[in-house]
């Protein structure tokens, strides 16, 4: 479910040694499965442990994990990074926006969770987004785009080299896709 590496473990050994008896940690998503999902780590003392919870061991900590962040927590990465700038606690959930989808799921939901937890955060860097509003008969993924891609001068090159690219890579069941978004030029524009 989790990863917490060698280094990530080594900090929280650390930290947890000077914490109550029995205090592990806790990590958590705030608003699971939305676009405003964040995710969290923090102590987990004995008596806040609830029966519901899933513990992960891990050799130097236990995790905790409350039910409903459980299924948004799968696949994430806790690193502890050093370099020249000094170092820093990483937590990388690419299921915390949306639930992870099975691959025998219905093309529509896998190629959503594909723009959500792949496409979407590489656009956010530019205030962008793009939404999946159909899948025609003839497999061609029909896109609406919003934010800083709308009115984009490089929307074209973004939406054949990068987005088209990925999903018939990911998806050969797909023919294509298509913008149907009414590009307005205005300061929300990236480029």
């Amino acid at each position: 479910m989790i990863l917490i590496t060698d280094a990530a473990q080594e900090h929280f050994a650390k930290l947890l040694a000077n914490q109550e008896e029995g205090t592990q940690i806790r990590v958590f998503v705030i608003n699971p499965g939305t676009p405003t999902a964040e995710c969290g780590v923090s102590y987990c003392p004995p008596d806040a442990i609830e029966a519901t919870d899933t513990e992960l061991k891990f050799e130097k900590l236990s995790a905790f994990i409350d039910e409903l962040s459980a299924p948004y927590l799968q696949d994430a990465v806790i690193d502890f990074v050093t370099d020249q700038l000094g170092s820093q606690l990483t937590l990388k959930a690419p299921n915390a926006k949306m639930r992870k989808v099975s691959d025998d799921a219905p093309l529509m939901e896998r190629v959503e969770y594909q723009l959500q937890s792949q496409i979407n955060p590489q656009l956010a860097s530019h205030g962008g987004r793009v939404s999946l509003m159909e899948i025609t008969d003839d497999g061609i993924a029909v896109l609406q785009f919003g934010g800083g891609c709308n009115g984009c001068s490089m929307i074209d090159v973004t939406l054949k080299d990068g987005i088209e690219k990925e999903l018939l890579q990911n998806f050969p069941e797909l023919k294509g896709v298509r913008d149907l978004t009414e590009h307005q030029r205005g300061e929300h524009s990236f480029y």
